[in-house]
């Protein structure tokens, strides 16, 4: 706990607070709504985090003075219930941990999720649609707003992709172990026969632009084209050309929103998830040149990193760290706590071993 409470630095957290208080209090905060919810979404976070580090060193000291009475008393029920807390202690100090753990250039970023449907026709789509229900109950879980961008519904059922943002802090960080390639293995629900069916979805995890990041697009280097919006199955939700696709002409990245209102809504979502793409871009051209330095083929973040199996038998386990969980349908409903945790040890470690082979 005090090395975890050395790499928080509580003394610079109060004083980020107090600063971010400063700020929230003054009249003029919501002239600028963008900047507002950043300033009181990041307050909040550090408030809440603060108080989760306080009360968690209080219960250790609780904890001591239990185990104490304990022994003075010789009361077995005592004993059994500091060795309970103890373990409960521990988990929760595990989980904080992990916090520490995030501190890559983009990780403290809000996240943007672009999910896509890939091999397996309905079933992938299907897929999809419940990998980002997946998404978005964790958030909800964990009282963190979400803004739908985009979705791209499939003509039977599910999605062909998605787009959406997780507006908190260290979202990215948090998620970023997600992307990849996922794997679904079921008894086919669209399938008359009822044969087992394999499908697969992409998840791609992007940090949120922000002002500091130096994006700059010229206007001559995109397209934009408008269209109509439209709903499950084709059905058209809108009367008007609302909708927009934009297309970056130097990359050929294209993105669209649909789901704001006002084709001017709909062009600002669209410019921040292309700025959140290019960020990633040129951090991809970037990596690509270090390995090309070091000798190395690239990383595999396209490739296969978990699989959701429910038929013949049951359990949602990832490829990389080998964590595993036998109950899919508490996955699927936003429980990847446990997997979100594994990822992101393995990635520290990843990131070690990496460092200790080029020393």
């Amino acid at each position: 706990m005090e090395s975890i409470e050395a790499v928080l630095d509580l003394d610079k957290m109060k004083a980020d607070i107090a600063a971010l208080e400063e700020q929230a209090a003054a009249p003029s905060l919501w002239d600028d709504p963008e900047n507002a919810q950043q300033v009181t979404s990041r307050l909040s976070f550090l408030q809440g985090h603060l108080r989760k580090v306080e009360e968690l060193h209080g219960r250790i000291d609780d904890l001591e003075v239990l185990f104490e009475l304990a022994e003075a008393e010789d009361d077995a029920d005592t004993r059994a219930e500091a060795e309970a807390e103890l373990e409960a202690v521990r988990k929760a100090v595990d989980e904080l941990e992990v916090r520490t753990l995030l501190s890559g250039e983009y990780d403290s970023r809000e996240a943007m999720i672009n999910i896509r449907a890939e091999a397996g026709g309905v079933d992938a789509a299907d897929f999809a649609e419940q990998l980002m229900r997946m998404y978005l109950r964790w958030a909800e879980r964990k009282g963190y707003p979400t803004e739908v961008l985009d979705t791209s519904y499939a003509e039977e059922a599910g999605i062909k992709s998605a787009t959406f943002a997780i507006k908190a802090p260290y979202a990215y960080g948090t998620l970023s172990v997600e992307q990849g390639t996922h794997r679904m293995v079921r008894i086919s629900p669209f399938d008359n026969q009822g044969r087992r069916q394999t499908s697969f979805a992409g998840v791609e995890v992007l940090p949120v632009v922000e002002q500091t990041d130096h994006i700059e697009i010229p206007e001559n280097e995109i397209r934009v084209d408008v269209f109509r919006s439209s709903g499950p199955g084709g059905q058209s939700v809108n009367t008007t050309d609302s909708a927009v696709r934009m297309t970056h002409l130097p990359t050929g990245i294209v993105v669209s929103c649909q789901n704001e209102k006002s084709q001017i809504q709909n062009r600002a979502a669209a410019m921040r998830v292309l700025q959140a793409r290019l960020l990633a871009h040129r951090r991809a051209e970037e990596q690509a040149k270090m390995d090309a330095l070091k000798g190395d083929g690239g990383n595999s973040w396209g490739n296969q990193m978990r699989s959701y199996v429910l038929q013949p038998y049951q359990m949602v386990k990832d490829l990389r760290t080998e964590y595993e969980v036998g109950n899919p349908q508490s996955v699927l409903d936003g429980d990847i706590d446990g997997f979100l945790e594994a990822g992101i040890r393995w990635r520290k470690r990843q990131e070690q071993e990496e460092k200790q082979n080029v020393g």
